[in-house]
């Protein structure tokens, strides 16, 4: 059993630990509000842009014949984009993005097809190479606060990869923001636009709304669209601004996520610090307690002896 000096230095310990958890909780707070309005600001943009960029590839009679605009004929190679952090101690923020790659990597070697991994994030980058994965490129040190540039540099990454042939399809894994205590891991398909989740969303949004009633009012609605220059040349425009504005929301949606995660993990964390000093201090107690009992045994001993 340890002695009372090593109890209290436990406590000692636990003490200063649970003053450095609770200051991280503070600043992941701080830091997440921050987070929170930036997203709230980029929201409203980044939807109106995929709807636009819906509408005008619906009403395009042909595709641009652009090399980021053009479907391949057979998907062998899949460009898999993991966004990360750059620091851990955020519980399962980073991890369970690591277990969603691995499982659609499964998904696709078992469809015959290769992936070709990017990552956003020390934590992403470590992880895949550790596990020897082939890594084709990585952006790190600014997933505490992303600049709209950072978020440039990765779309021209991935446009890069996808028009020189190395990738087939793009794909995108982060953490959805809901709440400090709720994010969610998001499946995206960024390119070919065929292919986005910006189709399907605007799609499924109308499909929601339509029935037989107002049928004939959203036919009117869609004609009331009226595209100058044609709706080939501004698509042509709005793809390269719509793959920016994608990955800039996706990392800002996963950098509010970060700051929730970390701050309820340093939440977790101080109150089981505080726990753990509760029953050290009972600990400590009892032992002080058996200690002075043994002092007084051992007087009552040797008074008797001197008898």
């Amino acid at each position: 059993m340890a002695n009372l000096k090593d109890i209290r230095g436990r406590i000692a310990s636990v003490k200063n630990i649970r003053k450095i958890t609770r200051a991280m909780e503070m600043v992941a707070a701080a830091r997440l509000r921050r987070a929170e309005q930036r997203i709230e600001h980029l929201r409203p943009y980044a939807d109106a842009l995929r709807r636009m960029t819906a509408r005008a590839a619906q009403a395009a009679d042909n595709i641009p014949n652009l090399p980021i605009l053009q479907e391949k004929d057979e998907v062998k190679t899949v460009g898999v984009l993991l966004i990360t952090g750059d620091r851990g101690l955020a519980g399962p923020f980073n991890s369970q993005i690591i277990r969603a790659g691995n499982r659609r990597l499964r998904e696709l070697e078992n469809d015959g097809k290769e992936v070709l991994w990017y990552a956003v994030g020390r934590r992403g980058v470590s992880s895949l190479q550790f596990r020897n994965f082939d890594l084709d490129a990585s952006w790190t040190g600014f997933t505490d606060r992303p600049a709209f540039s950072d978020a440039r540099r990765v779309a021209d990454g991935l446009v890069s990869a996808y028009v020189d042939d190395k990738v087939d399809r793009v794909e995108v894994f982060y953490n959805g923001y809901i709440s400090p205590v709720n994010q969610e891991v998001r499946h995206e398909t960024l390119l070919p636009l065929q292919q986005a989740d910006v189709i399907e969303d605007d799609d499924s949004e109308r499909d929601e709304g339509e029935n037989a009633e107002n049928e004939d009012a959203h036919i009117h609605d869609r004609a009331l669209w009226i595209y100058e220059p044609d709706a080939e040349e501004i698509l042509a425009r709005l793809v390269p601004d719509y793959v920016e504005i994608s990955i800039y929301r996706a990392m800002l949606e996963s950098t509010a996520s970060e700051h929730g995660a970390r701050m309820s993990a340093m939440r977790s964390a101080s109150d089981n610090a505080a726990d753990l000093i509760d029953d050290l201090t009972l600990a400590a107690n009892r032992q002080r307690q058996a200690e002075i009992t043994q002092e007084i045994m051992e007087v009552v001993a040797g008074a008797e002896g001197l008898r």
